[in-house]
């Protein structure tokens, strides 16, 4: 039944998508910075006509094939009808008022939890990879690397329910503050918007890291004394245009892997922070989806999603998986049809020799002293 029931699913979503391919953005040699930014993620011009999805949507926990005659299916249509979802979301909706339409959050959320189970199976996400279309393959091999990144960084949570989140601001807001920022100080959009998802998921998180780095863009207080401009941390206009100075100081947008490791010294979160950075260069659409993905924080029995259709809030979270609630010993609670589990991955410990000196820019900016990903941040 659960095969029938995937690929029920994938022929629902075929009906609801043309099959265009999106024309990829001139990539120049990893450096988003050379790409203009236009004016508004304008979606690629099709000649198909896409209608509306006419069958139901899949649910915020949907059944996901293991198999990859199957999966890859699943993977290949929810990624083109979400690019449909979104096309019509940024033409016919209002991308700066409010959230996304409920198909783009399902579709979004579904192709996330996809990915996160391809960033754990190397074996089974080269046998997806391998039997996507062209067009979807590119972007897949690029989430899944990335996400392999950032999970490898990734330990457990022991108290989720301290972990507190809030609705973002909305894409066309957000998008807003990066080009203003871009304006400024020259760091491609598309690398402050990388920023913001992998430090807070676009602000959803808003607790204070174990390290102390605080507000959207992560910044530890005496780095913001130095570079935020006189703002205030945990606003997002002020915390975008901060990153931006940082950036820029550390060597941006010269060389943006040198000024991504002053801002987390850390190998991993350089490569995943430029590999979104360059998909959201060739395709626009992109952001949309991320900025659809929500927040999972790995705990002791598997991943737990805090965030999106669904999910538990952190005042539920704080009931039922307190450190004095037994429950969370048994990985039981009321709600548990509307979590997402999955196993755990291996975390390793990641150690990184600082850039040379040779490698500073503009007045020598410091690195952030926060090695590793903040796993209390979600991920």
């Amino acid at each position: 039944m659960p095969a029938l029931v995937a690929a029920g699913f994938a022929l629902s979503l075929v009906n609801a998508s043309c099959g265009g391919r999106a024309d990829a953005l001139r990539e120049s040699d990893g450096s988003p910075a050379a790409i203009s930014s236009p004016a508004t993620p304008a979606p690629p011009e099709t000649d198909c006509p896409c209608p509306r999805p006419s069958r139901p949507l899949p649910e915020p926990d949907a059944w996901i094939p293991r198999a990859p005659d199957r999966l890859a299916p699943a993977l290949d249509v929810t990624t083109r009808s979400l690019r449909v979802a979104i096309d019509r979301w940024t033409t016919e909706g209002d991308v700066s008022s409010g959230g996304a339409p409920p198909d783009v959050q399902l579709l979004a959320l579904y192709q996330q939890r996809i990915y996160r189970m391809l960033a754990r199976d190397p074996a089974l996400a080269r046998e997806v990879v391998a039997r996507l279309s062209a067009s979807v393959a590119r972007e897949a091999r690029i989430n899944v690397a990335a996400g392999s990144d950032l999970l490898s960084l990734a330990s457990p949570v022991t108290s989720p329910g301290l972990i507190r989140t809030q609705l973002p601001e909305p894409p066309g807001v957000l998008l807003g503050f990066y080009r203003e920022a871009e304006n400024r100080f020259g760091v491609a959009w598309q690398v402050l918007a990388a920023v913001n998802y992998t430090e807070s998921k676009f602000g959803r998180v808003v607790s204070a890291s174990s390290a102390g780095a605080q507000g959207p863009m992560q910044f530890i207080p005496s780095t913001w004394a130095a570079y935020g401009l006189g703002g205030d941390v945990h606003d997002p206009h002020d915390a975008i245009l901060g990153a931006a100075n940082y950036l820029h100081a550390s060597g941006a947008p010269a060389d943006y892997r040198v000024a991504l490791y002053h801002y987390n010294p850390v190998p991993e979160y350089v490569d995943a922070v430029m590999r979104y950075a360059r998909q959201m260069t060739r395709d626009p659409r992109t952001f949309y989806a991320y900025y659809n993905w929500q927040v999972f924080v790995l705990t002791e029995h598997g991943d737990l999603r805090l965030t999106g259709p669904g999910s538990l809030t952190s005042a539920i979270l704080a009931r039922l998986l307190g450190p004095k609630d037994k429950r969370a010993e048994r990985n039981e609670c009321s709600c548990d049809k509307k979590r997402d589990v999955l196993p755990q991955p291996k975390a390793r410990n990641i150690v990184s020799p600082r850039p040379s000196e040779t490698h500073q820019h503009h007045g020598e900016a410091p690195v952030h002293d926060r090695r590793g990903f903040p796993e209390d941040r979600g991920f």
